[in-house]
């Protein structure tokens, strides 16, 4: 698992076998990719997508262990987002090892920093959005018995479902040693958070891991500077107080002093990469922060939250919406997921 954000792997030969799963080739299997016939011809680009209808839970890998995926590339048509809603209407969720509940499950504009229902560029390390859409994740997700990975369409029944684009890259090895922790990613909403409550990042992780990063879809609610509030890790047993605490929200991912009259920025591991604002919309703000370099490593639990605090010239409690996206590494076993809200309540105001 060493050298997989670094150039130096590159210098080693290893014991793996590279295989992708497309809609091409949906099973990844050898000699088996572009087949499918069009209008040019065998093996002419046939079958780059696949539909997935409203109401259908469609699964777009199921891969057999040992492995690591080490790449995801996911588009919708740029038609469909005239749905503001589509990228929180469709739902991401992997399961490892023929686990009954998924180890990630969030909305798929979400899972790769496309806050809002919306598209948005984004350049870090682990993490890119390309131009018109592209979605690319590149945390390793090893898996020792089985990888499966599914897409559900909860969206309304009478508009027709996306043509779906994916590619999954991963490496079969000869086996992933047994202190190797799994991947998680999981979502939650306050909407509107309750003044002088904070927002849940995540809670209920136990167990040994670290957690490697947080996504924050941030709509502003109210006039004034929002971002003041503090992130909050309580680590191994810290009761009221934790053990790690911020200084502000804009100064988690990188930023300062109210980001510079709202200019974006995107960096290899935070950023503010994303606004929106209008004569008809609440401001929406987005960004992330990766911990690569410095993951928060827990033993035994772990809790994430921030403030939604701002500022008038004194601080003062607000009631914005957040959602937020956190990624971990853990052993398992896992503690319980919440239950991911309804299609109405993920949808963007």
């Amino acid at each position: 698992m060493h050298g997989a954000f670094g150039l130096g792997g590159l210098l080693e030969l290893r014991d793996e076998r590279s295989r992708a799963i497309t809609a091409e080739n949906p099973d990844g299997d050898v000699g088996a990719g572009g087949q499918a016939a069009s209008r040019l011809g065998p093996g002419r680009k046939g079958s780059p997508n696949v539909p997935i209808d409203a109401g259908e839970t469609r699964t777009i890998a199921d891969i057999d262990g040992p492995g690591v995926i080490k790449h995801i590339w996911i588009t919708t048509p740029n038609e469909l987002h005239s749905r503001a809603y589509l990228l929180r209407d469709l739902v991401l969720r992997m399961y490892w090892d023929g686990e009954d509940d998924p180890s990630v499950e969030v909305p798929l504009g979400d899972f790769f920093g496309c806050g809002h229902g919306r598209w948005c560029d984004l350049t870090s390390i682990p993490m890119t959005v390309g131009s018109s859409g592209g979605m690319n994740i590149y945390f390793p997700m090893p898996f020792r018995d089985r990888a499966e990975i599914s897409v559900e369409n909860d969206g309304p029944a009478d508009i027709d479902g996306p043509r779906f684009f994916y590619q999954i890259d991963y490496s079969l090895v000869g086996n992933i040693d047994e202190e190797t922790p799994y991947f998680h990613a999981q979502w939650r909403r306050s909407n509107p958070v309750t003044p002088g409550e904070d927002h849940v990042i995540v809670d209920g992780i136990e167990g040994e891991g670290h957690y490697v990063g947080t996504q924050f879809s941030w709509t502003a609610l109210e006039e004034n500077w929002w971002g003041e509030g503090e992130v909050k890790c309580f680590i191994d047993g810290d009761g009221e107080y934790p053990t790690i605490c911020g200084t502000g929200a804009e100064d988690y991912v990188g930023g300062a002093w109210a980001f510079g009259d709202n200019e974006t920025f995107s960096a290899p591991y935070l950023g503010y990469h994303q606004y929106e604002d209008g004569d008809d919309q609440v401001p929406l703000h987005g960004m992330y922060r990766w911990h690569v370099p410095d993951p928060i490593r827990f033993r035994e639990d772990l809790r994430v939250t921030v403030q939604d605090i701002g500022h008038r010239g004194e601080l003062f409690e607000r009631s914005d919406d957040i959602a937020t996206t956190a990624y971990w590494y853990q052993r398992e076993p896992y503690g319980d997921f919440p239950d991911l809200p309804e299609t109405e309540a993920r949808r963007p105001r």
